[in-house]
């Protein structure tokens, strides 16, 4: 299956995905095996880069990325998906609905040899957390400076004529 078209390094293109039959359980997996150029939509066109016999997949877990507002819906009798959506392709291959993402070293060199012989270039095997340290410290440094305004505004401000008499009062009891 090709999800796309997809762009990589500026390139038009389609991801791979592949259903993997396990060894042992015969369970099948869908394997995102990376992305590959327009020219080799065709499989007949890409020989080297239909895995034959057994294989070893090395990947990650991910969750899929979600349809936006923009993506037209996915046309599996057409063969045509331009989102991966796993419960739609698991069925239509019969595998679980598990989504592995085969990844591979970020090398220049081989990425080039893999794009000329229609090998799809996996994804480099990092995870990105969220990073909103930035955003907390201007977050916190922000109200602390309000506060710190307003308890002075306070302190500053002359006390009213009422209040001056109560303390310059000294038989209040």
């Amino acid at each position: 299956m090709l999800i796309g078209p997809r762009i990589h390094d500026g390139n038009n293109g389609y991801l791979v995905i592949t259903p993997l039959e396990r060894e042992g359980s015969g369970s099948t997996v869908l394997v995102n095996r990376g992305w590959i150029p327009k020219k080799f939509r065709r499989q007949v066109d890409r020989e080297e880069g239909l895995p034959t016999g057994q294989v070893i997949v090395e990947g990650l877990l991910r969750e899929p990325w979600k349809k936006n507002m923009f993506t037209p819906d996915n046309k599996p009798e057409q063969g045509e998906y331009y989102f991966p959506d796993v419960q739609q392709m698991a069925r239509v291959t019969g595998s679980q609905p598990v989504w592995i993402e085969e990844t591979m070293e970020p090398d220049l060199l081989k990425a080039y040899d893999r794009e000329a012989k229609g090998i799809p270039i996996g994804r480099a095997a990092e995870v990105n957390l969220r990073n909103n340290h930035t955003q907390y410290i201007f977050t916190w440094y922000a109200l602390s400076a309000a506060t710190t305004i307003m308890l002075w505004m306070v302190v500053r401000k002359s006390p009213s004529d009422m209040a001056r008499r109560v303390r310059q009062n000294k038989e209040w009891r």
